[in-house]
Parts: C-alpha cells; sequence; structure tokens
C-alpha cells in the first residue's frame, strides 16, 4: 500500500486585510513547511499547499474541491495569522474529508531584540489559531489538533499517525467486505448493522455464496498450485511431509487453490476484507487456512465465523501499518494462565492468524482440525514475536459503534505446545489479567479482536473519532470502577 498516493491539503489561513505582502510571507511560510514535510519520513502522505485561506468564497471553494477530489484523504489547517473564524463556516459545512487542526508557528524563538508589531501581526497563531478552533467546537466537527514546533519529531509523528487513519477511513469508503456465507450460528458478537455500518465506515459488506469459492476452485489447475508452493517454499518451513508427494502435500495444494481462487474473487469485487465459517464450506474440502493466513499477509482483512465487523477493522489496521515495523492479525482470546506474579493470556485461532507478527520463519504444518467435518487442512505455526501491542475490536451495542482498545505486552513463550499446533500469542495485558478482563467484559467487547504490534492506540483513536465511533481505551490507568461511571456519562451522547 502506497500511502504516499494519499493527499493531504494543506491549507494556511489569514485575511485580506493585512495587505499583500503579508500574505506573500504566509504563503511562502506555508510552501517551505509542505516541502520539510514531504521529505520527512514520519508523514505517511503527501502534503499539497493550497493557496491561502483568506476569504469565505475562497474557503469554501477549497472544501468543495477537496469532497470532490478522490485522492484527498484529508485537510491539514494552520492558522498564520489571524483569521475570522464565521469566514470558514461554510467551507467547514460542505466538508466530508478528516480534519487535522495544526497549531504551531513558523518562527521556533521570540525575536527579543526585534520584535515589533509588523511580527506580531504576522505570527499571532497562538491567537489566529484559538479563533479557528473555537469554531470547529461550535461545530461540534470532530478534528485533530497538534501543537508544537513544527520542526520538531514528535509533532510530525503524530501528524503521521493521523494520516494513517485518514488513509484508512477512505479505504474504508472505497472496499467491501466478501462475506462467505453468514456467521456462525447463535451467536450474537459476529452479527451488526450492516447498513449503518456503511453510512458511518463506508464499507459495503455484502454475501457471497460459498459455491462461488469453490466453483473457482474446482478450476484451479494443478500447475498453478505448485508454483504457489514453490513461493510457500521460500518463505516459510514446509514440515517434511510437505516437500514429497503424499495426502498432507495434497492438502497444501488445496490451500494454494483456495488462496488463488479467493484472491480471484477479492480482486474481482475490489473487496478489502472477507470472512468465512466452518459452518458453510459445501464445496471446499477444507477450511481455509493457510489460504486465509497468506491473504491477510498480503494486506486483506478477515474475520472468523463471519465476523465481518474485525475483518473490516483487520483492514483499517493493514492499511494504517504499511510500512512499519510489526505486524497485524486477526486474533482470537483463548485461554488464561494464572499462574500468581506470572499472569498471562494466550491468544490463537484454529487456523487463521496473520504471519506478519510471527517471530522467526513460520513452518507449514498439516493437522486435524477436529470442527466442520472437513480434510485436515494446511497451516502456518509459528509463536508471536515478544513486543508492545495492541488488541482492538469493534462492536454494535444497537444505539452504536464502539471500539474497544486494549494495551498489552506480548511475551516470549517459554514452553512448547506440540499438540496445539496453531499461530499463537501469550501477553499480559494492563493494567494487570484481572481489571483487563473485567473492563474488556464490562465494555461489552468480544472475543475476536484485532492484534497488532506495529500500531498503537493513538492510530485506533484517530480513526474512531474520523468515523463518529465511540473509543474506549484499557491501559495502565483503568480503573475499572472510574470506567463503568464513564460509559454510562458517555451512553447520552452515543444514544
Amino acid at each position: 500500500m502506497n500511502l504516499k498516493k494519499c493527499e493531504f491539503w494543506f491549507i494556511a489561513g489569514s485575511q485580506d486585510l493585512y495587505g499583500d505582502e503579508t500574505l506573500k510571507q504566509v504563503a511562502e511560510h506555508a510552501r517551505i513547511m509542505a516541502d520539510e514535510f514531504n521529505k520527512d519520513p514520519l508523514i505517511a502522505g503527501t502534503v499539497v499547499l493550497k493557496p491561502t485561506a483568506v476569504t469565505p468564497s475562497g474557503i469554501r471553494s477549497l472544501f468543495e474541491e477537496a469532497t470532490a477530489c478522490a485522492s484527498c484523504t484529508g485537510i491539514i489547517t494552520w492558522m498564520h495569522t489571524f483569521s475570522p473564524s464565521k469566514m470558514w463556516i461554510h467551507g467547514l459545512a460542505v466538508n466530508r474529508k478528516p480534519i487535522l487542526h495544526l497549531h504551531t508557528q513558523y518562527n521556533r524563538d521570540i525575536p527579543w531584540a526585534s520584535i515589533d508589531m509588523d511580527f506580531m501581526n504576522l505570527n499571532q497563531s497562538a491567537h489566529g489559531d484559538r479563533e479557528h478552533g473555537h469554531i470547529h467546537a461550535r461545530m461540534r466537527l470532530p478534528r485533530k489538533i497538534v501543537a508544537g514546533f513544527w520542526q520538531d519529531s514528535e509533532l510530525r509523528r503524530r501528524i503521521g499517525v493521523w494520516m494513517r487513519a485518514a488513509a484508512a477511513k477512505q479505504d474504508g469508503m472505497n472496499s467491501v467486505v466478501l462475506r462467505l456465507g453468514d456467521n456462525m450460528r447463535e451467536v450474537a458478537v459476529t452479527e451488526g448493522d450492516k447498513v449503518e455500518a456503511q453510512i458511518r465506515l463506508g464499507w459495503q459488506v455484502n454475501t457471497w455464496g460459498i459455491g462461488e469459492l469453490a466453483d473457482r476452485y474446482a478450476k484451479i489447475s494443478g500447475e498453478r498450485a505448485e508454483k504457489l508452493a514453490q513461493e510457500y517454499a521460500g518463505s516459510y518451513e514446509l514440515a517434511p511431509e510437505l516437500k514429497q508427494a503424499g495426502k498432507a502435500r495434497d492438502a497444501m495444494l488445496e490451500q494454494a487453490k483456495i488462496e488463488i481462487a479467493l484472491k480471484e474473487m477479492l480482486e474481482k469485487e475490489n473487496a478489502g476484507a472477507f470472512t468465512t465459517t466452518f459452518q458453510d464450506l459445501h464445496g471446499l474440502p477444507q477450511l481455509p487456512g493457510l489460504a486465509a493466513q497468506r491473504l491477510m499477509e498480503q494486506g486483506y482483512g478477515f474475520g472468523a465465523e463471519g465476523d465481518w465487523k474485525q475483518s473490516m477493522l483487520t483492514r483499517c489496521a493493514k492499511v494504517m501499518a504499511s510500512g512499519l515495523a510489526g505486524g497485524v492479525s486477526f486474533m482470537e482470546d483463548y485461554t488464561y494462565h494464572f499462574e500468581p506474579g506470572n499472569e498471562a493470556a494466550l491468544g490463537a485461532h484454529m487456523l487463521e492468524v496473520c504471519p506478519s507478527i510471527a517471530e522467526g520463519k513460520p513452518r507449514i504444518e498439516v493437522h486435524p482440525l477436529g470442527i466442520g467435518g472437513k480434510a485436515d487442512p494446511a497451516r502456518m505455526v509459528f509463536n508471536a514475536a515478544p513486543r508492545s501491542a495492541v488488541l482492538a475490536t469493534l462492536i454494535d451495542l444497537g444505539s452504536h459503534f464502539r471500539m474497544i482498545v486494549n494495551e498489552i505486552e506480548t511475551i516470549k513463550i517459554k514452553n512448547d505446545m506440540p499438540k496445539l499446533p496453531v499461530a499463537r500469542a501469550l501477553w499480559k495485558p494492563h493494567p494487570n489479567i484481572y481489571e483487563s478482563a473485567e473492563a474488556w467484559i464490562l465494555c461489552g467487547g468480544t472475543h475476536h479482536s484485532v492484534y497488532s504490534t506495529a500500531l498503537t492506540a493513538e492510530y485506533f483513536r484517530d480513526w474512531a473519532q474520523m468515523c463518529g465511533v465511540e473509543f474506549v481505551l484499557i491501559d495502565k490507568n483503568t480503573n475499572v470502577n472510574r470506567l463503568q461511571d464513564e460509559l454510562r456519562w458517555s451512553a447520552p451522547y452515543y444514544e
């Protein structure tokens, strides 16, 4: 995913009372800043400088143009001078793009010996940005505010985080969730309002019969599967029985055919995410395991048992994490380790965990699944790399969507688990395993989540704010009693 294709329009605000010379300086300073931003790898997208905003009609035209521009992913506003905020009302009213309000100034230091009123009139972001921020607050507009000196790396990092979230939001407006069958029967958390999801998040959530995938699978030649198997051998470790003809290798080749067929469907439908369910596999020899892992590794979102919300969220996280160290995967909470002083949670899934989070080279193996009544599926087996991570989930409460994020520390798995041939992660959640579980359950969190070692809670918070989704963070400072009160306080806002 080339996030440099995403344009972020940089609009410096002023007014036409200052005269041409001042406006020339405003434009030149903004140009220098935009050029420097585009040289910094912390800035994920491409900053595009727009004419200085000085009149109501000019401002409205800029926002109308941005709303109609497919490549415009977000807007950065900065008031170099004072810019009366009533001028911005009509433009902000028609805007459909995420906004970052940059509160900075071109000069770092006050020029003590030479400062005069001309300097003050030109460099009054401390004045102008407060006026500009007022109208966002008055219009109840979601935006991210980033304050600091424009050359500081922390300020640029925060801009980059917002850009990645905006790119994920735009990707959602242009993509489809391909549901193969319905969700697992009688399960509540995988249900949800697909119409509201499209209104709120942009995603088109539709269903395709498993028969279409089965038909495509049946037409994939052995030669194409063998060619893909060669790619497997170059990227992963193969169990010895997969390196020679036989039942196990045939199982791996069946997954290769499923991967090819499924990717053809995804590309045909311009889908960014997909779901499967082991209760609807008619015409397929196996539940897609290795195939789902491979497609996640390529950037597609995935949700098991028809969980389209987490498949959506996985795709969003994949977009936000593009080019960053670490990985993103669909995940499920499975079981706890309650040894005093060494408590931890084990996450995994039957098959579908993305190798982008792996420690070392994943190994492809074939084992029975024990559910779904199908043949033994091939899958990648590995342990997740130890590092800081987050778990995020998206739930539908009927009145609104809620995102829950838990900060965790993934730890090294020191014990062998020879009878559990799946990909897995072991982590210590913040603030601790007991309060984390209580808080997650209190919020209505699901057993499915998105696991990421590439992203922090800030990315998900920015995305949630852009989409009008409630955001709840569980971290080192979480107090369950306080959280319960906060959920009650926020309920009237969303309901």
